[in-house]
């Protein structure tokens, strides 16, 4: 059977023994005890020695408690197996309650141990060969190598059980503060930061000033893209926060340098594979319900597992067209009816115009990114006027032929939807 490593080695006979009476002579002084080993800590530690987060009185109750059951226990003095560790494991929590690192608080033990030897080689030295010795076998020096062995073998089962402890609060306070962190979070995306108490404890909670340079991205929950970019941007240098929301990711980004934004786009399109909305900059967390709205928005444009990143600012015809199907139909029956009527023309005359309009009307750049002669270019703005009824030349018009192609591209494919629903065509039908 397996031995429980914190269970104390069996005593029997003359070892027993001497343990026992060792215990029994240093527990009257365990006041002089705890104040030797006060002193020592503060000498060999800063930490401690600063009296912050630990108090010497603080300090002084925790080693007198963890002294007197470590004795008790050294000398075979308690009831019960495991009765003396409630001492260690009420120091694991308490400091790491205190943020007082573990490696600082174990050290504490280690010259604890030491101190405690001392005393018990001190009253060894002091009565060997008197009637007070301490046993029958106080003056061998093996069975005093055999104490101090002991003495180390207390201290460090104690050690164990105060850093399990230590261990085990980290876990619960992270537990507790990643619970807070994610309830300010969904608080200031639910438009409530304009408390300033909400968004004060939201800073906190998050790391991050209330007034900085942010912004808002919503990420579809793709199976193929990872849960959400923060480590990718991490990697970058760029603080963001992410959480699941409403089958989606909601994060909030901290633009820290000049040009962050572009540099969030993209990693977004070529880093993450998250189909993205980011909303525009705001300088305040009480305007992230805002931008969460707005980085929504930009999201519905885009088509489904698309791994595009959008920009709310960027995509205001499409944010519009989006959120009225009926319009964006309408728009394209409007403006693009005839050509859409002519099947053997429809893709030439349509990408011919797009061209056109995405560079400034010109029919020359148009031809020379098309490869064909600028006659022809104005051959087909003059086919697509002739269609539709209406004039190149007109402002309005242009205006029209470019919100048709927007809407007409929205259309044609499959698009996030606020509610579930993807087709914007289907959601228009």
């Amino acid at each position: 059977m397996a031995q429980n490593p914190r269970a104390p080695a069996p005593r029997t006979g003359d070892d027993g023994e001497l343990r026992r009476a060792l215990a029994v002579a240093l527990l009257p002084g365990i006041d002089e005890l705890t104040r030797r080993v006060v002193d020592d800590i503060h000498a060999h530690s800063g930490t401690y020695a600063s009296g912050s987060p630990v108090s010497r009185d603080d300090l002084r109750g925790i080693c007198r408690d963890n002294l007197l059951r470590a004795l008790e226990d050294f000398g075979g003095l308690l009831s019960s197996a495991g009765e003396g560790e409630h001492a260690a494991r009420e120091t694991g929590r308490r400091r790491a309650e205190q943020g007082v690192p573990l490696d600082t608080v174990l050290q504490a033990y280690r010259r604890g141990g030491r101190v405690m030897w001392q005393m018990m080689a001190e009253h060894l030295r002091a009565t060997r060969g008197t009637p007070d010795a301490a046993g029958p076998v106080a003056g061998d020096r093996d069975t005093e190598l055999d104490m101090a062995g002991a003495v180390w073998e207390t201290i460090d089962r104690y050690s164990l059980v105060m850093a399990e402890s230590y261990r085990l609060t980290q876990l619960e306070m992270q537990g507790r503060q990643d619970t807070r962190r994610v309830a300010l979070f969904e608080a200031l995306l639910d438009g409530r930061g304009d408390d300033p108490a909400v968004a004060a404890a939201a800073a906190a909670a998050l790391g991050v000033p209330v007034h900085d340079r942010y912004v808002i991205v919503v990420a579809a929950q793709d199976p193929a893209a990872p849960p959400n970019p923060a480590p990718v941007l991490d990697e970058h240098g760029i603080w963001s926060f992410w959480r699941p929301r409403s089958g989606r990711y909601a994060g909030i980004v901290r633009l820290a340098a000049t040009g962050d934004y572009g540099v969030l786009l993209d990693l977004l399109r070529h880093r993450t594979g998250a189909t993205a909305g980011v909303s525009p900059e705001f300088d305040r967390l009480a305007r992230a319900g805002r931008a969460l709205r707005l980085a929504e928005h930009a999201l519905r444009t885009l088509p489904a597992k698309s791994g595009e990143a959008a920009a709310f600012d960027d995509r205001l015809a499409e944010v519009l067209l989006v959120g009225r199907p009926e319009i964006a139909e309408r728009l394209v029956t409007t403006w693009l009816g005839g050509v859409l009527d002519m099947a053997a023309e429809r893709d030439v005359l349509l990408g011919t115009l797009r061209v056109w309009l995405d560079h400034g009307c010109s029919a020359a750049r148009a031809a020379e990114l098309l490869y064909c002669h600028r006659n022809t270019v104005l051959n087909r703005i003059g086919r697509i006027a002739e269609l539709t009824g209406a004039s190149a030349e007109s402002g309005e018009v242009r205006l029209g032929w470019a919100l048709a192609l927007r809407a007409l591209e929205l259309l044609a494919g499959d698009y996030e939807q606020a509610t579930g629903e993807s087709d914007l065509g289907r959601a228009g039908a």
